[in-house]
């Protein structure tokens, strides 16, 4: 997003400036404005502003900037507070776009820059600029066409690669070099499906069309099932550790998607943590909780907020980075929640919540 215009273009009073040689008003920009004064006082209120946040302009001018526009961070917490732009660090001269939320829990895009008499002095004025956040869910879209074409594009090319020299030169090929192309082509040919079935879990969970199919589950045998394919895949069984503590209640979920939510979790850690990966299973208020722990770096305090976005990877991570956003919806359709933490061992923990359910939801 471009900067706001400069500050000496700006006749903040009269909420009006000159480029060109022509007048410019505040209400004539695309994105919302708000800029405070050197007490933090809010002395341009844009039409955009008004909109976007449903505070009238009338009511904002002159009013304390946090009282004016309250936000709150990803985490929960008071941005403003948290960032502090009259009392923090004089170095810094702006803070770029991110998603935060007004109180009514609507999602917007917000960008500030810090303008200062010199550099490295007070703050004279705050600028802050506000966009709708569905601009960035259009382009989250686009994003998502993009990033599964181009993971799409390296399995299929393997798959024509294979095909051709077999079609072509099957007489002339050992049969351990055909078992070796078709061993490729069939596993090649599972990533592709899988990548689709990662596409139409993301379209169901962001249009709301996800349907939950409530069976009783066993969710402690559906966690051994799935170690079990971690090992028959190869992993050493020693690697992975299941515990259940006490006596869980009737769960009605949906047992693939239940079983799609522990293979992506227990998957993670097996390729993003270190150590023993360990899974416990125990009764929680109205249901069960599972927790997937690795022993590995852990994820940093950070980045937590960032964790269950669309194509959140961490530096070492590879794929479409959408299969942790796939179980915070898998799981939230269930009526349950997902957080990550620090496990007791110093890695990762996820741990989600499951209501037990009732027969009638089915």
């Amino acid at each position: 997003m471009a900067d706001p215009p400069p500050a000496a273009l700006w006749d903040v009073e009269g909420a009006s400036g000159h480029l060109g040689g022509g007048p410019l008003h505040a209400d004539d920009l695309p994105d919302g404005v708000l800029v405070a004064d050197a007490r933090g006082r809010v002395v341009l209120f844009n039409a955009v502003a008004s909109h976007l946040t449903g505070v009238p302009a009338e009511s904002a001018l002159g009013r304390d900037f946090r009282t004016a526009l309250p936000l709150v961070g990803l985490d929960g917490h008071d941005w403003w507070e948290a960032t502090d732009p009259y009392g923090g660090a004089r170095d810094r001269v702006r803070q770029s776009e991110r998603s935060l939320f007004l109180p009514d829990e609507r999602e917007i895009l917000v960008a500030t820059r810090y303008v200062r008499a010199r550099p490295g002095g007070e703050l004279v004025r705050l600028v802050v600029t506000l966009r709708d956040a569905a601009a960035r869910a259009e382009r989250s879209r686009a994003d998502l066409v993009s990033e599964v074409a181009h993971e799409l594009r390296s399995p299929l090319t393997s798959v024509k690669g294979f095909t051709s020299t077999l079609l072509a030169k099957w007489e002339r090929l050992t049969d351990k070099q055909k078992l070796f192309m078709l061993e490729t082509v069939n596993a090649d040919a599972d990533r592709v499906t899988r990548l689709i079935h990662d596409l139409l879990d993301v379209s169901r969970i962001e249009s709301g069309r996800l349907e939950v199919r409530r069976q009783v589950v066993d969710l402690g045998e559906a966690v051994r099932r799935v170690v079990a394919g971690r090992v028959a895949a190869g992993e050493p069984e020693e690697r992975f550790r299941v515990e259940t503590r006490g006596e869980l209640p009737q769960l009605w979920l949906d047992a693939d998607k239940i079983e799609q939510i522990l293979l992506n979790l227990v998957e993670n850690g097996v390729r993003h943590g270190a150590g023993t990966v360990s899974i416990v299973i125990e009764p929680c208020e109205g249901g069960a909780a599972v927790s997937v722990r690795d022993e590995g770096q852990g994820i940093a305090p950070e980045t937590i907020p960032r964790v269950f976005r669309q194509f959140w990877r961490s530096k070492r991570r590879s794929g479409t980075g959408l299969g942790l956003f796939i179980v915070k919806g898998l799981v939230e359709a269930h009526g349950g929640t997902i957080t990550v933490g620090r496990a007791p061992s110093g890695g990762a923990e996820f741990r989600f919540t499951m209501p037990a359910g009732t027969p009638e939801f089915v």
